[in-house]
């Protein structure tokens, strides 16, 4: 069962600028809470085309990502044809492999449910509403001295989500649902991603 998706994630959470998590180190508040939003801009799973399609999964653990007991829900673009739908619910389930098939070991999954996407990719400034239920606005990480803007970057060779990111900030981050929370001007994230098998 060949598939292959590519395009940019975009990730937002509770943690402090860097989110140390991404370098196998505890919450910066002990907990996760955190969204990641893949806007697919060329995919395929036996035959069914996933071009221009979004899958996001929003999820809320006690602790660290790996020691689980989250819950999580999970969102597909409404545009999605039934096939589609159900490719990319098998994404969400961690069916095929992917950083879902890690994460699904984490959490109590709720969804996928088909929801409108209103993306804006533009790096740092990048945004997305998703129905009523998420809305994510990003600007760019400012020295509290200076007031200029900073551009982080990093490179995870071993990333389960991303090989390279970069760090931005949330004007605002707010999910209800499945899971609630706000976390406007915490750490945010955006990265190409290239996953296949």
């Amino acid at each position: 069962m060949a598939w292959n998706l590519k395009g940019t994630v975009l990730i937002a959470c509770n943690c402090a600028y860097g989110c140390p998590c991404n370098y196998n180190a505890p919450p910066t508040t002990g907990d996760c809470e955190g969204g990641w939003t893949w806007i697919i801009d060329q995919g395929e799973l036996d035959g069914v085309k996933l071009d221009g399609l979004g899958l996001a999964v929003f999820a809320d653990w006690p602790a660290a990502i790996h020691e689980g007991g989250g819950v999580a829900s999970a969102y597909i673009d409404e545009r999605a044809d039934d096939a589609q739908h159900a490719a990319l619910t098998r994404f969400a389930r961690g069916e095929l492999g992917g950083p879902w098939a890690i994460f699904i070991n984490t959490y109590e999954l709720d969804g996928p449910h088909p929801a409108p996407f209103a993306v804006e990719l533009s790096e740092h400034t990048s945004r997305y509403t998703i129905s009523d239920v998420a809305t994510l606005e990003m600007e760019p990480i400012r020295n509290p001295v200076t007031g200029d803007e900073a551009h982080p970057s990093v490179r995870l060779p071993e990333g389960l989500v991303f090989e390279e990111g970069y760090y931005a900030t949330s004007s605002v981050f707010t999910v209800s649902g499945g899971v609630n929370y706000d976390h406007s001007g915490k750490n945010t994230e955006y990265a190409p991603f290239s996953y296949s098998g």
